[in-house]
């Protein structure tokens, strides 16, 4: 990859710019109320990848928001690589935390990234990790140096968990042909200890409604004698986790597989600092399921979390009601072999049977999908060792992640295709929560690397 460098620092202003002025657009899937922002964003991202030199761009409708189809398809004997990303973003409640307005971008010098961070929510999940690969095509194409052929598949739902996007892709298989899936939504170690993610957590997200009487009652007439909602939900929720935080729900362990001694201990040498892990989120101890590291907690382990409980009076002052109705909305992190829909419906089970009399209990299944591990003896993830190796100067580290991508394994199921991961953010970048930042640095290093697997990729499938 000739003038790599060169190119990206003679356009370093355009590249930064270009990129906030898609991270001004809040396209907040989950809100009907910024529908049009997200449509908007489908077309900047069109205009985007015409401008870096796809031959075909199109917006295919879906049910829900639609999704952006680009290819620049060079020869047939060529390899093919599908880059996937995504241009919803998260909601940035809640906005009085943030520093500066989540949808006016700045850059930022911080401890970690003395270059600067670009603040704005979706600057590293996923617009900014997404447009890495658009500037890093239009690289190759300007400068003739494309080695093959490649498609661009970005979504506007992700946020939202991908609900329309296993019928566009059981429905475009042939368009979406391909040798490898790369996507860059992970993150890796630090900016000096580059890693590739080789797992993913699957996930079942649900919500819960409990209901006591039938409208909010007086707290002094009849508390004591009728079941609060709330109350009931604070304690079904406690139960579900035991005095070792392992989970009580049964057979939710069942299909679990435990690392071996010498996984766990190749996963022991990525360097890692609880002190400054405790520091960074002001902490006093970490906290998880006894027997296991935080690293393993947070990644070979399966969870459950309390996204959201609400229920009663929660305005200013004090009004004394039981709640008719209390909610919560409750999150389970999985790991491989754990298959997300019979996860649900023994969370739905249990939870019904633990609920006392006097309330009446609803679950509602959100969305999920399945875990994933990618093998590391395959062209696509010696490919991305290589390209990592040659801009970092350092081999990556294969490295488990603890959140989900659900569609990586429909797309493995779907499209008989392997998906590298290879992320540029930080863990401190802030996803999801305010302040959320990508490094310039990193953006750029990413525009660098990422050229680099497709050269060492078309490599090794041409010697094969």
């Amino acid at each position: 990859m000739q003038n790599i460098k060169q190119y990206i620092s003679q356009n370093k202003d355009r590249f930064l710019k270009e990129l906030i002025e898609l991270l001004k657009i809040p396209s907040i899937s989950a809100d009907s109320a910024f529908s049009q922002d997200v449509l908007d964003t489908a077309e900047a991202v069109k205009k985007s990848l015409e401008k870096a030199g796809c031959d075909l761009v199109e917006i295919h409708e879906t049910d829900g928001y639609p999704i952006v189809y680009g290819e620049k398809l060079i020869d047939p004997n060529l390899p093919t690589v599908l880059v996937y990303g995504h241009y919803d973003v998260q909601p940035p409640d809640p906005v009085d935390l943030w520093n500066s307005p989540p949808f006016e971008p700045i850059i930022k010098k911080t401890e970690l990234h003395p270059d600067g961070a670009i603040f704005a929510r979706g600057a590293c999940d996923d617009k900014g990790q997404m447009y890495m690969h658009v500037k890093a095509l239009e690289f190759m194409v300007n400068t003739d140096q494309l080695p093959c052929n490649v498609k661009f598949m970005i979504e506007g739902e992700e946020e939202v968990g991908s609900n329309n996007l296993s019928t566009y892709v059981s429905l475009n298989k042939e368009k979406l042909k391909n040798d490898i899936i790369l996507i860059s939504d992970t993150g890796m170690i630090a900016n000096d200890v580059p890693s590739i993610t080789t797992g993913l957590r699957g996930l079942s997200y649900v919500e819960v409604e409990v209901t006591g009487p039938n409208r909010d009652l007086h707290s002094g007439l009849y508390g004591g004698a009728v079941a609060n909602p709330i109350n009931i939900l604070a304690k079904m929720i406690a139960s579900l986790h035991d005095g070792n935080n392992h989970i009580t729900i049964p057979g939710f362990y069942d299909t679990v597989q435990e690392l071996s001694d010498e996984e766990r201990a190749e996963m022991a040498k990525a360097p890692f600092s609880l002190e400054a892990y405790q520091k960074a989120l002001d902490i006093d101890s970490d906290y998880g399921e006894k027997g296991y590291t935080t690293n393993e907690r947070n990644s070979i382990r399966p969870t459950l979390d309390v996204n959201g409980i609400w229920g009663g009076y929660i305005g200013e002052g004090a009004k004394t009601v039981i709640a008719s109705k209390a909610y919560a909305k409750i999150s389970m992190r999985l790991v491989p072999n754990q298959d997300w829909r019979e996860i649900t419906e023994l969370f739905k089970q249990h939870f019904e049977a633990i609920a006392p009399k006097g309330v009446k209990v609803k679950v509602k299944p959100h969305h999920g999908g399945q875990g994933y591990v990618t093998p590391i003896d395959t062209d696509g993830y010696q490919a991305a060792s290589k390209a990592y190796e040659t801009t970092f100067g350092k081999k990556p580290i294969p490295q488990r992640s603890g959140g989900s991508i659900p569609i990586v394994s429909l797309f493995e199921k779907e499209l008989d295709s392997k998906t590298i991961l290879m992320g540029f953010g930080l863990d401190s970048d802030a996803i999801h929560s305010p302040n959320e930042h990508f490094g310039v640095w990193n953006y750029l290093k990413g525009i660098e690397t990422i050229p680099y697997f497709f050269q060492y990729f078309t490599e090794m499938k041409k010697s094969c």
